[in-house]
């Protein structure tokens, strides 16, 4: 899909949200999916595969989603299903999420952990990254077994890569 078909579609899911007033709890919930499509090959075959129909695949995204998202998110996830956009899910949901810190003057903050953060790590996070950034940040946690310990943060264009393997690199670069 075209880069404009993307913005086009992401400021549909944004107006909608919006529109339904839950904004902030909708582009979370949408990160969340996104993320769970990029990391589950079979998710991603089942959502894509136009051999299914297209009601069942919004089955399957109600099943997944269902009690974890509010009813705005099942209904865009579900829209883009059936317009035949699934392979372009990520692309556009992170168009989302960038638009809505944007709307709320803030940098996209996206943090790669081994495990899940608590809700105050969360917070000691957002507001050490503000300070070291300058810039107000919304937080988006992926949890990603490949990071052994430690975290990784990207703001922008800067990254901020806190992990044990690059610490050890860099003592080894010592030795």
């Amino acid at each position: 899909m075209s880069s404009a078909k993307v913005e086009a579609y992401a400021r549909a899911l944004v107006e909608i949200a919006q529109a339904e007033g839950g904004l902030d709890r909708v582009e979370d919930e949408l990160f969340r999916m996104a993320r769970a499509f990029e990391s589950n090959d079979q998710l991603r075959a089942t959502l894509s595969d136009t051999t299914i129909p297209s009601e069942r695949r919004q089955q399957v995204v109600e099943q997944l989603l269902g009690g974890k998202a509010s009813a705005t998110t099942i209904q865009l996830v579900g829209l883009i299903v059936a317009a035949g956009q699934v392979r372009d899910l990520p692309a556009i949901i992170d168009v989302v999420v960038r638009e809505a810190s944007q709307g709320k003057s803030q940098s996209l903050a996206e943090v790669r952990s081994a495990v899940a953060l608590s809700d105050d790590q969360q917070k000691r996070l957002a507001a050490a990254l503000t300070k070291a950034t300058g810039k107000p940040v919304n937080l988006k946690v992926v949890v990603d077994p490949s990071v052994l310990g430690g975290l990784v943060a990207t703001v922008g264009d800067e990254v901020i890569d806190d992990t044990v393997r690059t610490r050890l690199d860099q003592l080894k670069s010592l030795i």
